[in-house]
């Protein structure tokens, strides 16, 4: 893109490298990658920047989702469902988002996100036994209303950490663990991003060659992400997901007084 300097474009290719690899672990690969187009593209009206961030995403989370099918036993047809659902509640969620004022919702996620934080911590065992059998028709319900509706709902309206909420939520839910649960995420969110980016191109707000370059170091690291989650195991993604729980607290406060 004309205007950007070489440093700019490094450092936007390393942080979609970076939140690509965080993203396929646990979720919330956008706070790594959004700050940093917002940072580097400051010319860019937001929508320019939103729409760029999904282009870019949508490429790591594919080939996350692609490595975690190949690897690991996930249970696609239920995957799919609460993805259509949660691609469903991202579109109401937008749809509120312009008489929201976030500021009055920051606090609110602060206070879920340290509760989140809390039953982690003092659960030890949550998401680290093996994934059970077949789960009840009763769960999977429950995890296409509750999970992919209500949080795709607040992926339109607000956004931030929603793939985290859905790894928590999925492994609570479906009863997984919390590899598995990752994976069943990346194939969500490939859904909502899908929904997401069809808008912003028909909007005509995407810098499409940018994001093109960008999501090279978002696959790669996408990948990456994957394979080690996979190979380390539960206790390696619960690792991460405190460490971005907390990430997220802080940016959110930093959001609201700063």
């Amino acid at each position: 893109m004309p205007g950007l300097s070489a440093t700019t474009l490094l450092l936007l290719c390393l942080a979609a490298a970076g939140a690509g690899w965080v993203d396929a672990v646990v979720g919330g690969g956008g706070l790594i990658q959004l700050p940093a187009l917002l940072v580097g593209l400051p010319q860019l009206p937001a929508a320019y920047v939103l729409g760029t961030n999904k282009a870019v995403s949508i490429v790591g989370t594919s080939a996350a989702a692609v490595t975690y099918a190949r690897r690991t036993k996930v249970d696609l047809r239920t995957a799919l469902r609460v993805g259509l659902a949660a691609a469903l509640g991202s579109l109401l969620g937008a749809s509120f988002a312009a008489g929201i004022d976030s500021a009055v919702l920051r606090p609110v996620i602060m206070v879920v996100l340290l509760l989140v934080l809390a039953f982690v911590l003092f659960r030890p065992s949550f998401g680290t036994a093996p994934a059970g059998g077949p789960v009840t028709r009763q769960r999977v319900l429950a995890a296409i209303l509750l999970v992919g509706t209500g949080i795709g709902f607040y992926d339109g309206l607000i956004g931030p950490g929603t793939g985290t909420f859905l790894v928590i939520a999925l492994a609570a839910v479906l009863q997984l663990d919390l590899v598995h649960a990752s994976a069943t995420t990346k194939i969500v969110n490939v859904c909502t991003n899908l929904g997401a980016l069809v808008m912003f191109g028909y909007q005509g707000t995407v810098q499409w060659r940018l994001a093109a370059l960008l999501a090279a170091f978002n696959l790669t690291g996408g990948m990456l992400g994957a394979r080690m989650a996979l190979k380390q195991g539960a206790g390696f993604v619960r690792g991460v997901l405190v460490v971005v729980v907390v990430s997220l607290v802080f940016k959110l406060a930093a959001d609201q007084w700063f």
